[in-house]
């Protein structure tokens, strides 16, 4: 069965508690390189039917309007993931980049 991922983080100009304190977690854990964490979500969603471009939009249009809000978070990644097929591959702002 087809898979898009859709990737949301916060946005880059808001703080990210979370994500500093993982961040502290690892540097206590003496892995002191790792300078910087930011947290975001995941949306792994399974469909029937094609996965073609439509649907690759119908989710983006689902990921703005339901699966973020755009006032604090941005969707930096939606994609389809695990068919194998010629679908396989990513839309970041409209930026093609490897699939996952």
């Amino acid at each position: 069965m087809p898979t898009i991922v859709v990737e949301v983080m916060p946005k880059a100009v808001l703080l990210d508690p979370q994500g500093k304190a993982v961040a502290g977690a690892l540097h206590r854990l003496g892995r002191s390189r790792f300078t910087d964490v930011r947290l975001g979500k995941r949306f792994e969603i399974a469909f029937e039917g094609d996965a073609d471009e439509a649907t690759l939009a119908e989710v983006r249009e689902l990921a703005e309007t339901m699966l973020s809000n755009s006032v604090i978070e941005d969707v930096v990644s939606v994609h389809f993931v695990g068919s194998g097929s010629q679908t396989d591959g990513a839309l970041v702002a409209g930026t093609p980049v490897e699939a996952s």
